[in-house]
C-alpha cells in the first residue's frame, strides 16, 4: 500500500481500517501481555506472537520510505493515527521496535540492496528481533571510546568485547554492534557497524542487569570471537561513526513519536489519580498537571515538525532533552498525587516478591533513567552548543 493510496483514503478512512483490524486481532491475552519501558520482561512469548500478527497485517514499517519489504509506507500524519489507535486499543508494548525504528532506517539509508533484502523483510514480518550494541563500561555516552574489536578472519570478522545496557538482548536474534575494525585506531576513526547473529553459544553471553524496578530488561553482552560475515558491515568498513550517529538521531528523534502516545495514556492515569485522591484540589498540583499537559502538546508538535535526519543537527538532541525531562517529571508528579500512599506497594511485600510495584511506581523508578540512556542530557546540551550555536568545543582532559 503506497503512501499516496493510504493518504488518499483520508485520515478517517485509515483510522477506521486500523480500528477494525485491531478489534478483530487483539485478544485478552494480548491486552494483558504488558511490555514497554520498565516492563520489557513481561509476556515475551505473547508479544513475539503479536509481532508476527502485526507483520501479517503489514503494520510494521509504516515509516519506511518504501513499501517493498512486505510493509506499508504512509506519511507522518497516518503514523500518528496508527499510534493513537494502537494505544487506545490497549495493545501490548512492541518487542520489535528496535529493528523497525532503529535498524531498518539505518539499513535503508546506508545498507546495500542485498542487506536491505536480507534483513528488512524478517523485521517487517515480525520474525527477527534486534538489540543495540553501543554502550560499553568505559564508553557510555562517549561512543568514540568503544573498545570492542572486530578482527578479520577469512571472509568475515571475529568480534571480541563487552557491551552494556543492552535492551532485550535475551530475546534478540541479531545485534547491531559498533566495533573497532582498524587496529590501533582512536576515537571516531576505524569504527564499523556490524550485524551480529546472537545465536552463538560459547561466543556470546548475555547477563541480565537488575534495575531499580526489580526487573532486568537491560543486559551486559560479552562477545568472545563471535562470527560476523563480510557482507554484514553497514555503510562500509571504517564508516561506523557516520552510520552510528545517524542511527542515534533516529533513536533520539523521530522514533519516539509513537512513544509519546503512550505518554498521553500515562498522563491520563496521573490525572485520574489526582482527582480520586483529592490532590487535584491543591492549586500547586493543578498547575503541575497543566504544565505536563502543555509539555506533552509541545512534544507532539515538535515531533511532527522534526525534519528528516541530517536536516537539522540539533533537532534530535532537542527532542531527547524535551521528552526525557518531561517523562521524568511525570514520574515525580505521579508520586506527588498519591502522597504518602506512594511509599507502599499494591500488595504486602514478601521475601519472595519484594518488588511488587504499581504502574506509577514503576514509571517513577524507570523514568529516572530517561535523561541518561540514549545520550545523557549533558551530551545533548554539548551537541547543541557545538553543532548549532557554534560554541568552542568542550576542553578535553
Amino acid at each position: 500500500m503506497s503512501e499516496a493510496s493510504a493518504a488518499g483514503s483520508g485520515d478517517a478512512g485509515f483510522r477506521a481500517e486500523v480500528r477494525a483490524w485491531l478489534a478483530a486481532q487483539l485478544t485478552a491475552a494480548h491486552r494483558s501481555a504488558g511490555g514497554g519501558p520498565g516492563r520489557e520482561h513481561e509476556g515475551i512469548a505473547v508479544r513475539r506472537e503479536w509481532e508476527r500478527t502485526l507483520g501479517r497485517g503489514g503494520w510494521i514499517g509504516l515509516g519506511w520510505p518504501e513499501a517493498r519489504w512486505g510493509n506499508r509506507s504512509v506519511g507522518r500524519d497516518l503514523q500518528v493515527v496508527w499510534a493513537e489507535e494502537y494505544a487506545r486499543a490497549g495493545a501490548p508494548g512492541r518487542v520489535g521496535h528496535i529493528g523497525e525504528n532503529l535498524l531498518a532506517p539505518t539499513v535503508i539509508r546506508y545498507g546495500t540492496r542485498e542487506q536491505q533484502d536480507r534483513f528488512l523483510p524478517p523485521v517487517a514480518r515480525g520474525e527477527e528481533l534486534w538489540c543495540q550494541g553501543y554502550s560499553e563500561p568505559g564508553a557510555g555516552s562517549d561512543l568514540a571510546a568503544v573498545r570492542t574489536a572486530a578482527v578479520r578472519d577469512g571472509g568475515g570478522y571475529r568480534v571480541t568485547g563487552q557491551k552494556v545496557w543492552t535492551s532485550l538482548a535475551r530475546e534478540a536474534d541479531w545485534c547491531f554492534v559498533l566495533a573497532r575494525t582498524e587496529p590501533g585506531s582512536r576515537r571516531h576513526r576505524g569504527l564499523s557497524l556490524l550485524l551480529v547473529p546472537m545465536d552463538q553459544p560459547g561466543r556470546i553471553e548475555v547477563r541480565p542487569i537488575r534495575q531499580l524496578t526489580g526487573t532486568s530488561e537491560f543486559n551486559e553482552v560479552f562477545f568472545d570471537g563471535a562470527a560476523v560475515g563480510a557482507g554484514q558491515v553497514v555503510g562500509g568498513e571504517g564508516n561506523g561513526w557516520t552510520v552510528a550517529m545517524a542511527l542515534l538521531a533516529d533513536e533520539r528523534g523521530s522514533a519516539v513519536l509513537a512513544q509519546q502516545i503512550g505518554f498521553e495514556a500515562e498522563l491520563r492515569e496521573v490525572v485520574r489519580t489526582a482527582v480520586a485522591t483529592g490532590a487535584a484540589d491543591d492549586p500547586v498540583i493543578r498547575e503541575r498537571l497543566v504544565r505536563q499537559w502543555a509539555g506533552l502538546r509541545a512534544l507532539r508538535w515538535n515531533a511532527l515538525a522534526d525534519p528528516e535526519p541530517g536536516g537539522d543537527p540539533g533537532a534530535p538532541s532537542v527532542t531527547k532533552l524535551l521528552w526525557g525531562n518531561w517523562h521524568r517529571t511525570l514520574g515525580e508528579l505521579a508520586m506527588a498525587v498519591r502522597g504518602a500512599a506512594a511509599t507502599a506497594g499494591p500488595g504486602e511485600w514478601r521475601a519472595d516478591a519484594p518488588y511488587e510495584l504499581s504502574p506509577d511506581q514503576r514509571m517513577f523508578l524507570f523514568s529516572r533513567a530517561d535523561t541518561i540512556y540514549g545520550g545523557s542530557d549533558e551530551i545533548q546540551r554539548t551537541v547543541i552548543a557545538e553543532r548549532v550555536l557554534g560554541l568552542p568545543k568542550e576542553p578535553k582532559g
